[in-house]
């Protein structure tokens, strides 16, 4: 029983330790060319909103659209990073939903 326990402090720190890591590193989503990027934490935190002065001269509804994308694209590598610095961190075991 106390391995068990030891194993699930040892778990808990790894998780711990890569949500920490999680939070200082960032992905970047881009969209039309680089015309927008979102940075975006692996904590889904936005860093930084990059538009091209170009973009700005086209209507809103282009804006947002590529804007939209480029969030898309940063929180689809997020989720990527995610899953690899949490499977590290469980060695392998499934992490709940």
């Amino acid at each position: 029983m106390k391995a068990l326990m030891d194993q699930a402090k040892q778990l808990q720190s790894k998780v711990s330790d890569a949500q920490e890591q999680l939070g200082k590193t960032s992905v970047k989503g881009i969209a039309g060319n680089g015309m927008a990027i979102v940075e975006m934490s692996g904590k889904y935190d936005l860093v930084k909103l990059t538009l091209n002065p170009d973009l700005v001269k086209e209507d809103l509804e282009t804006i947002t659209a590529l804007i939209s994308a480029a969030f898309n694209d940063a929180k689809s590598k997020a989720d990527d990073l995610i899953d690899k610095v949490m499977s590290t961190a469980t060695a392998g075991m499934p992490m709940p939903e």
